[in-house]
């Protein structure tokens, strides 16, 4: 699933791609694709601007105005989730249909087009109202979901706290999106990897020090993931133009079974972790004896 710097990648594109433009139709070919949304998605969007394009964690949102007046509130906003293989497409309308088409809008102004592919069809958009947030407006359905650590209303002490009354492993607590958004089972690993810590490390062992250090791991792993467009290891994620990130090829343990640790040379080993895995270096982040789930 993709997490957050993949997400971003996609928000950028919007931004520059979508934000500001009116929609003059949309049409739904899947039904799937919207079966969380209450009421008519076509009718929903038609003659509505997409003001500009948001993000918290892994979902992503367009607020909506009525017309193009830039002085109104937007009070209801466009929510994509991506799902497995979700892709936000900006293409031009005369361009031959994608097999796993699900949702399409064109725009008043007859440029490009933005489409919805899903070829698992586990992603879905839908129209909600927005409403406070933690530290800022988002949509209702996902007013729950924490602030990211990019985000400046993210509270690095009050994380401290929340994370060390957690009494969980401190992988399972970074897959918490109520505790911290957008962090998912690659940046974890990597992250993890770089605070030198095991994923079954006791929450309430870590000192504010060790947190610290375990945050800045996080930012910049996910900075630097940003900076090469994500991880992408197929074609199911891609960016707004349909390329694929790079950031795969700098990853330092996830995915690496039996290679060599990039800090120390003794082989990565591969770990059963909540119906999947996890990747560490046995030798820079050796087991604790309180191991927890």
């Amino acid at each position: 699933m993709p997490e957050l710097p993949e997400v971003e990648v996609v928000r950028r594109g919007l931004e520059s791609w979508v934000a500001g433009r009116t929609v003059a139709a949309a049409e739904v070919l899947h039904p799937r694709a919207v079966r969380r949304n209450v009421g008519d998605l076509p009718a929903q969007l038609k003659g509505r601007t997409l003001a500009s394009a948001e993000r918290r964690g892994k979902y992503l949102w367009l607020p909506l105005r009525d017309g193009a007046s830039v002085e109104e509130e937007p009070g209801e906003a466009l929510i994509a989730h991506l799902g497995m293989s979700g892709q936000l497409l900006v293409v031009d309308p005369l361009s031959p249909i994608e097999k796993h088409l699900r949702v399409r809008m064109g725009f008043t102004d007859g440029g490009l087009e933005l489409r919805f592919v899903d070829q698992r069809t586990f992603g879905h958009l839908l129209v909600a109202p927005m409403t406070a947030g933690r530290g800022r407006p988002v949509p209702e359905p996902i007013a729950h979901i924490a602030a990211d650590p990019l985000e400046d209303a993210f509270d690095d002490a009050e994380f401290a706290v929340r994370l060390r009354l957690r009494r969980t492993g401190i992988k399972r607590a970074l897959l918490d999106q109520s505790l911290i958004s957008g962090v998912g089972n690659i940046y974890a690993d990597e992250a993890l990897w770089r605070a030198r810590l095991h994923w079954a490390r006791p929450t309430e062992t870590l000192t504010r020090p060790k947190i610290a250090e375990l945050l800045a791991a996080v930012r910049a792993v996910m900075t630097e993931a940003l900076g090469q467009g994500g991880t992408s290891f197929d074609s199911l994620y891609v960016n707004v133009n349909g390329e694929s990130g790079y950031f795969d090829r700098s990853l330092a343990v996830y995915g690496r079974r039996d290679e060599p640790c990039r800090r120390c040379g003794a082989p990565v080993r591969r770990e059963a972790f909540m119906n999947r895995s996890s990747y560490s270096c046995p030798k820079c982040q050796p087991r604790p004896r309180n191991a927890r789930p």
